[in-house]
């Protein structure tokens, strides 16, 4: 939050445009709200690990939880999922940093922080609007059209199904639900707090294939 305020006040007197990456307290939200309502050009994100879990999670200091920002208290984890409800917060990202075996297998403060996320990000959006009452639409719009409407011109066409576009297409499975396991991975990387138990680590909406710029890039077998 330090860091907010002086970033804050750096945009009052520049005009800056500024993105926030990685909210992860109550305070941060609140932050970001007063500052979009005073008109200032800031947006934000949040990751799926601080979206679904919490410091509660850590448990006997399992590493698969040792994450950047950290896991904090359920409040700010309800912050975040009310703000990233309400458009506070503009997108929904993965954070996904895969680390390898031997960085994790160590201490709990000595373990390297983060985790494998990007197969998840899909389907950590639609259990975050099932288990807070958001609609479909909102649940795809912050992990697509969000997310390039930041990149203003840039972002033109992105996030969209419409023509002339660019053909980037995840086609899922709505009704079908996945289980989160090492064994089922693509990432080099297989550490991920979504594996730790059977009720956290299942999931809604099953990818069946994925098109980058109209090329299938990733199909179920």
């Amino acid at each position: 939050t330090i860091a907010l305020h002086t970033l804050i006040d750096v945009m009052r007197s520049t005009g800056a445009r500024v993105h926030v990456c990685r909210l992860s307290s109550a305070a941060g939200v609140e932050l970001v709200r007063l500052a979009k309502a005073e008109g200032l050009a800031i947006s934000a994100d949040v990751s799926i690990h601080n979206l679904h879990f919490t410091d509660n999670d850590v448990g006997y200091f399992d590493t698969r939880a040792r994450l950047t920002p950290p896991l904090r208290q359920q409040r700010d984890r309800e912050a975040l999922r009310q703000g990233l409800a309400d458009g506070t917060i503009n997108v929904l990202v993965s954070d996904h940093t895969p680390v390898e075996g031997d960085a994790k297998d160590l201490p709990f403060a000595q373990a390297q922080p983060g985790a494998t996320a990007l197969e998840m990000l899909l389907s950590a959006s639609l259990k975050w609007a099932e288990q807070s009452g958001v609609s479909l639409m909102r649940a795809l719009q912050v992990v697509t059209s969000a997310p390039a409407a930041l990149l203003g011109p840039a972002g033109q066409g992105l996030g969209r199904l419409e023509v002339d576009a660019p053909a980037d297409i995840c086609i899922y499975k709505a009704t079908e639900q996945w289980q989160v396991e090492p064994g089922v991975l693509h990432s080099q990387s297989k550490h991920t707090p979504f594996a730790f138990d059977m009720n956290a680590s299942l999931m809604p909406g099953k990818v069946q294939a994925t098109l980058v710029a109209g090329r299938v890039a990733f199909e179920l077998n």
